[in-house]
Formats: C-alpha cells, sequence, structure tokens
C-alpha cells in the first residue's frame, strides 16, 4: 500500500467525479506517438494476443513503422489547443462541473483523466483524494460497453485503488448506450446540423469496431451498438432504409464486426448515392478516428467509387444538449452522496471539537 496524503482534522469529505477518455498523443509527432502506442498497444484488454506472441509483432514491427504514420494522420487534425480528444474532453469536464455546480449547489470535485497518456488515471485519482475527496463517481466517456475501452478504464481505476490503504467510496457508470438523454442529444445534434445543410439520402452511423471473437467471448458492445442505432434512427423517424448500422477502425487481419465502414460507403460511392451523411455516435468527442477516418479517409472511398456528396457530422462535443444529458447521467448517479451541504461553518466545528477532545495537537 501506498502512503496516504496528510490528513487534517475538521476538513470536510468531499465528492468526486472523475471522466474517463481513451487517450492522445502529447502532439503530432513520431517520437510522441511511440510511448503512447507502446502503452495503448501492450494492454491486455486492447489486444488479446498471448503476451509472449504480441511481444515481438509490437516491438520488432509496430513500434518501428507505425509511429511516424500514425504521426502524419495527426497532422492533419491536429488543434493549435492541442489534440481534438484532449479539448473536447477539458471542455466538457468545464461544462459538467459548472452544470453540476449550478444544478446541485454542492462543492464537487471534477476530473477527468486518459485511459492511455495524459493526465493518467493513476495522478488524478491520488490529486483527488489529496483534495478530500472520499467518494468518487467513475464515469468512461464510452456510450457502449467494451472490454477494451471502458473495462479498460474500469480496471485501471479498480487497480489504482487496490493500492491505497482508505479507499474511497466508489461508483461507476458502465455504460449509456440507451440513456434517453443522450439518444435525445444525438438525435439534435444531428437535427441541428440538417436544419443548417439539408438532408442525405442515407445516413451511416460509425462505431469503432473490435474483434469479432469478443462478441463470441461475452462483450455486449455489438448489441449496444445495434440498440443505439435503432433508438437514434427511431428519434430522427428514419425508415430501416434509410440508415445504416455499421463498424470502422479495423486492425489485422482478424475477422472483426461488420459490415465495415469503408466497405459500406464504397458499395454506396457505387451506388451513385447523391449524399450521404456519416455520425459516430459511439464517439462523444471528435477525435483521430472521426476527423482523419471518417471525415478524411471515409469521404475519398466515398467520393472514390462515384459518390457525389459527403458530409460527416461532428461528434457531440460541446452540444449543450449533451452537456445536460451528461449532467443529468451524473446527479442521477450521485443521488444520496450529495444530500447535504457542508458548509464552512460545520467544517470549523468539526476542527474546534477534534482540538478539544484532543485529536489535533
Amino acid at each position: 500500500m501506498l502512503p496516504e496524503p496528510a490528513y487534517q482534522h475538521g476538513v470536510s469529505s468531499r465528492v468526486g467525479v472523475l471522466l474517463i477518455n481513451l487517450g492522445t498523443p502529447d502532439a503530432p509527432t513520431a517520437k510522441a506517438l511511440r510511448p503512447y502506442l507502446k502503452q495503448f498497444l501492450s494492454e491486455s484488454r486492447i489486444i488479446e494476443l498471448p503476451r509472449w506472441f504480441w511481444w515481438f509483432i509490437l516491438n520488432g514491427i509496430i513500434l518501428n513503422t507505425r509511429p511516424a504514420k500514425s504521426a502524419r494522420k495527426y497532422e492533419q487534425i491536429w488543434m493549435p489547443e492541442g489534440s481534438p480528444l484532449k479539448v473536447h474532453t477539458e471542455r466538457q469536464t468545464a461544462l459538467l462541473a459548472s452544470f453540476l455546480q449550478e444544478q446541485t449547489q454542492y462543492p464537487l470535485i471534477v476530473e477527468y483523466a486518459m485511459s492511455i497518456g495524459t493526465p493518467s488515471i493513476k495522478d488524478k485519482l491520488w490529486r483527488m483524494k489529496e483534495r478530500g475527496c472520499d467518494r468518487i463517481l467513475v464515469l468512461p466517456l464510452f456510450p457502449q460497453y467494451a472490454a477494451s475501452s471502458s473495462g479498460c478504464a474500469l480496471e485501471s481505476v479498480f487497480c489504482e485503488l487496490g493500492k491505497m490503504r482508505n479507499i474511497p467510496a466508489l461508483r461507476t457508470i458502465k455504460h449509456f448506450h440507451d440513456d434517453a438523454g443522450y439518444i435525445a442529444a444525438l438525435a439534435k445534434n444531428i437535427e441541428d446540423y440538417w436544419a443548417e445543410h439539408g438532408r442525405p439520402d442515407k445516413l451511416v452511423m460509425s462505431f469503432h469496431g473490435v474483434p469479432r471473437k469478443t462478441l463470441d467471448a461475452g462483450d455486449p458492445y455489438h448489441c449496444e451498438c445495434h440498440k443505439t442505432g435503432r433508438l437514434l434512427a427511431e428519434a430522427l423517424s428514419l425508415s430501416s432504409g434509410q440508415y445504416q448500422v455499421c463498424f470502422q477502425s479495423r486492425f489485422g487481419f482478424a475477422k472483426w464486426l461488420s459490415p465495415y465502414t469503408s466497405e459500406i460507403l464504397e458499395e454506396l460511392g457505387k451506388q451513385k448515392l447523391k449524399r450521404v451523411d456519416v455520425v459516430c455516435p459511439g464517439f462523444v468527442s471528435d477525435c483521430l478516428e472521426t476527423l482523419e477516418e471518417i471525415a478524411i479517409e471515409g469521404k475519398a472511398i466515398f467520393i472514390t467509387a462515384g459518390g457525389e456528396d459527403f458530409h460527416y457530422i461532428p461528434s457531440l462535443n460541446e452540444h449543450p444538449e449533451w452537456i445536460q444529458a451528461l449532467g443529468e447521467m451524473v446527479r442521477a448517479n450521485l443521488s444520496g452522496w450529495i444530500n447535504q451541504h457542508v458548509t464552512e461553518e460545520d467544517a470549523e466545528y468539526s476542527r474546534k471539537l477534534a482540538l478539544q477532545l484532543g485529536a489535533l495537537q
């Protein structure tokens, strides 16, 4: 067990909220990508292969070739403030904190961490302990649960808590693929885009792909993606022929969840479809997989195959309806933890009482 932060009598305990996203390199360079990819591709929940076998592939091939290729992709989508994923996650965290403060009048500590890269889950959990958090709500920002995303984030949290002598009370939000507020925010985001740019002939809902074997092993991800797609289509009043659920980001030679987004876009292009819009409901923040893989590569596939007009609809990012949905989700899961507000007077009284009882020297 690791040493506990210094304890002070009379300091009121706090409630913390920790948002967790996947992660991002610190810069769009091969130098920054190498340690990021090494950490990412070393996670046993992300790469489910025998360690000895994968070690040779990772260190002998991937880490010598992929960092430079990935860096060129990141260069195309990098924002002046930094990585889009990190920028949007920071903004969401700040907006959530403001929403919760306004709605609850309770002094919550709201932070974010990344499963891979910085700021790390370890650093943020210990920082929250130092600030007096004895109750923490953890929310991975992955709507649909997969062992490689939400599972990876939660395992990291559990492992870090296991190193603590005085373990905080913990609540987690496993997934929110069918949360009414999340679905409504997705629909409103799309409707806002269509109000400005018009409607497509077909809406493609592209989710991040995972190996097909994970479905056979028990991951609910495939079913949750399809449920999100169905609920979103219903909210938008789309018929079955007006939308398509598919999966992107294949890696390696194994079979992944299908149909594949790249093949769907190619086929729609060959059909000479006039306009296709693509939305990525599994990402609440724009990132490499949405801005480069879909908005750039996906567009090229569709146009090259004969399609005419391609639109990528941005992720939820800082959409007001999403921030409200996120806030209401957090409030519901904090029930019983934030019913009473501890004032500074209460804290001072507690400190004085401890002094009288000889607890402090």
